[in-house]
């Protein structure tokens, strides 16, 4: 059994944004490939500020894949949660997976997260001004902190952000996924099949995206959600490290009772919208969405945690429907102190347990992707 500390460790010493590595332990080179998003001309007029942040627009992500072998049959995204800016808890999950599967995991950034975002946004120093007038402004708040406040005052200002984000991110996942299976990227063959990893929001991004199914690409993708899958409503993404209590009200409000109710000229009325839609409220198209997931229940598959107060297990039942989720959604529990956002902490003093429980999740994504 891997000792999952050991690993994480490891691994967040030898990894470099941007650096090849081979890490010898399990015979996996990561690689770095460039990737430049498109901005469309309807986004153009909504947040103009945004479009000046240059590294979101052209980046690097990290491929984990075995050494060598060339153009790949399969490839397994990997999708992260909000609020991340960095890889450093998915290193080992990444590896776990790419060894234990013999498939590449693509690690990609959502917009405006990890390498996606400016430095200043997780540098103490720069953001101190701005923690200091969120603590003046709410007072007793004590979900306010440095780790959330940037993305705490970005969606305070526009709400807006979390959907453009998101709907950025689905655009560049369509790019890839054509680049990949037309055989045009240089490490995957044409017609390669694509599953999809996803954690925390990322699994909402990925319910979207394969409802949307964007010229076809996620036909036959597979997925795998942890700690993710919840309708919108129920999220509760108050957290010292995701967003502070105002800006996830100002979240709420404006997605449960603004959003869609808009003139139609506001937003591009497309599968995207209609899929998130979809996403937002339990009642809301509720039959629609339901059979949609039950159509695709043998291509979905995940866990949910007993103690995650993040995506609760009840908001995936919401989303999913009851039947569906009873099918293809484990509740599990650890025996050691989590949270959503820490799932695995390193701290934990029973190390046994902790190993369980990492090779408990992911010897069943390996075994579902494999």
């Amino acid at each position: 059994m891997m000792n999952y500390y050991d690993r994480y460790i490891t691994l967040n010493h030898c990894f470099t944004q941007g650096a090849n590595l081979h890490i010898a332990e399990t015979n996996i080179d990561v690689r770095f490939f460039r990737f430049n998003s498109e901005l469309d001309n309807w986004q153009d007029e909504i947040l103009k500020s945004d479009n000046n942040i240059g590294e979101n627009f052209s980046f690097e992500y990290p491929v984990f894949l075995p050494t060598g072998k060339v153009k790949q049959e399969n490839a397994i995204l990997l999708l992260h949660g909000l609020n991340e800016r960095n890889w450093n808890k998915y290193l080992p999950w990444a590896e776990y997976i790419c060894y234990h599967t013999g498939k590449p995991v693509i690690l990609f950034p959502i917009a405006f997260h990890i390498n996606r975002s400016p430095q200043a946004w997780s540098n103490p120093r720069s953001l101190t001004d701005l923690l200091n007038f969120r603590r003046r402004q709410y007072g007793d708040d004590r979900s306010v902190s440095l780790a959330n406040v940037a993305l705490s005052d970005r969606i305070s200002q526009n709400p807006e952000r979390f959907y453009l984000s998101g709907r950025q991110t689905w655009a560049d996942l369509t790019t890839l996924f054509g680049e990949i299976k037309s055989g045009r990227h240089p490490l995957f063959k044409e017609g390669c099949q694509i599953d999809i990893f996803a954690y925390s929001i990322g699994a909402f991004l990925s319910q979207i995206a394969l409802m949307a199914n964007e010229q076809d690409f996620f036909t036959n993708s597979r997925l795998f959600m942890f700690c993710g899958g919840s309708i919108f409503r129920s999220m509760q993404g108050i957290s010292r490290s995701i967003m502070d209590k105002a800006a996830f009200n100002r979240l709420q409000d404006y997605y449960v009772y603004h959003f869609g109710n808009e003139p139609e000229s506001r937003w591009k009325h497309d599968n995207a919208f209609k899929a998130f839609f979809r996403m937002i409220l339990p009642g809301r198209l509720r039959e629609e969405r339901e059979d949609f997931f039950s159509r695709i229940h043998n291509r979905i598959t995940g866990v949910a945690l007993e103690k995650d107060n993040v995506i609760p297990y009840h908001g995936v039942r919401e989303a999913l429907g009851n039947e569906t989720t009873e099918a293809t959604i484990s509740l599990l529990d650890f025996p050691f102190e989590y949270t959503h956002e820490n799932p695995f902490p390193l701290q934990t003093k029973d190390q046994r347990s902790l190993n369980n429980a990492f090779t408990g999740i992911f010897s069943r994504v390996v075994s579902f992707f494999a």
